[in-house]
Order: structure tokens, then sequence, then C-alpha cells
């Protein structure tokens, strides 16, 4: 499956000198010429990647990051801009973004910081599970190559054991995990999804730390 990556760039000539350069290298590239477009698009499709223009029409760079990442979207973003100075800089990463570069760029390092980035956040494997953190639309996991058939709370719940492997998971942290206040879970909730993810995962070890919580082990 091609990585696929949201470019909004404003210079039409530039932008389309990076969808060749993009694709050359392998990705799939949804290119957009204002703020605007770049955010009705994410409601239609997801990506693996943003890079974004800072200074175009409509809708900023820096607003529609912001945009994004209030509604929980936490997808990689690469600022691409001609802005050098450290304040700038500064709005930039507050405004959500995981990297910056100056142009005119390098072509060769794009493509390592782009690369670079989505080894470092868009995967999290563990033994033979591989998590895709930005699938969480889809919730998939794979498991020794095969994809996992989850349901929502099985899968925040393992994601929660993920983030917190080897360690004690307290039983009031999956109750507010996988239930809201008015859709209160229980103890026997909760061993429900753990037994189902101990029978998809037989070689993982779910230990039950009696009246107080729950820890994975290899």
């Amino acid at each position: 499956m091609s990585i696929s990556i949201l470019l909004l760039e404003d210079d039409s000539l530039f932008g389309e000198s990076l969808v060749d350069l993009l694709e050359d290298e392998g990705f799939k590239v949804t290119y957009v010429l204002n703020g605007q477009d770049a955010l009705d698009v994410t409601y239609k499709s997801k990506f693996d990647l943003y890079l974004l223009d800072i200074n175009v029409p409509i809708l900023n760079g820096m607003e529609l990051l912001q945009e994004l990442r209030c509604v929980n979207d936490d997808t990689p973003a690469i600022f691409l801009t001609s802005h050098k100075d450290k304040e700038y800089l500064e709005k930039a990463f507050l405004s959500g973004c995981d990297d910056y570069m100056v142009k005119p760029l390098d072509n060769d390092e794009l493509i390592w910081r782009i690369s670079a980035l989505l080894k470092r956040s868009s995967l999290m494997v563990f033994d033979k599970i591989e998590l895709l953190l930005h699938d969480s639309i889809h919730q998939t996991i794979m498991y020794d190559g095969e994809i996992l058939e989850l349901s929502k709370k099985e899968y925040k719940l393992l994601l929660l054991f993920m983030q917190h492997f080897d360690a004690l998971v307290p039983k009031e942290l999956i109750l507010d995990t996988l239930w809201s206040s008015s859709d209160g879970g229980s103890d026997g909730a909760i061993r429900v999804h753990i037994n189902r993810i101990r029978q998809l995962l037989p070689k993982m070890k779910i230990e039950n730390i009696r009246g107080i919580g729950y820890r994975l082990v290899s």
C-alpha cells in the first residue's frame, strides 16, 4: 500500500515539480492550491503525511494545521516556507507541525525527512504486532502479517496496553479510555475485551493484577 501525501502549495510550477518528485519516489500525492481545498479534502480522504506551504490563499498552512489538530488529527506534518526567523519557526511548531523546511528545498533532504518522520510516527511495532497509529479511522492492527478484526474498544484497549508495555494499566484508566461516563463499563466488560485480545494474540501475556489493573508482558 503506497503512502498517501497531501501537498498544499500555491505556486503551481513548484507544486507540480514536488508532485513529480514524490510520485517518482512511490508516494501517492493529492495536490491542492489553497488551504480551504486542503481542509475539504481531509474530510474525504485519510493521509499519511501533510506537506504544507504556509503562505497560501483563503486559509494559511498554520491555520489549517491548527484546525486539524483541534479535531484530533495527528497526521505528521511538514511545513514548507521561505521564512527563516526563529519567531516564525516557533509559531510553526506551536501550531502542531512535526518538521519545518525552508525554501529553496533540497530534494534529497526532503525525501530523507519524509522517510524519517513516517518511520518514527506512523508505525508502532511490538513483537509481531504492527499498529498503524495514523489509521485510527480504520483501526488497523496487523499481527504476523495478518490484519486483526477488532472492535473499536478492542483497538483502544490493545493500543493502551502497547503504550504502557510492561507497566500496570489501572482499571480506572481502562474504563475512562473505553467508555464515556454515560456509557459506563464494568470489570466484567473489561474481562470480555481482554479475553478477546488473548484469543487473537495467544503469544502475548496480559497479567491480571487483582483488584488493581492489568499489565501486558512479552
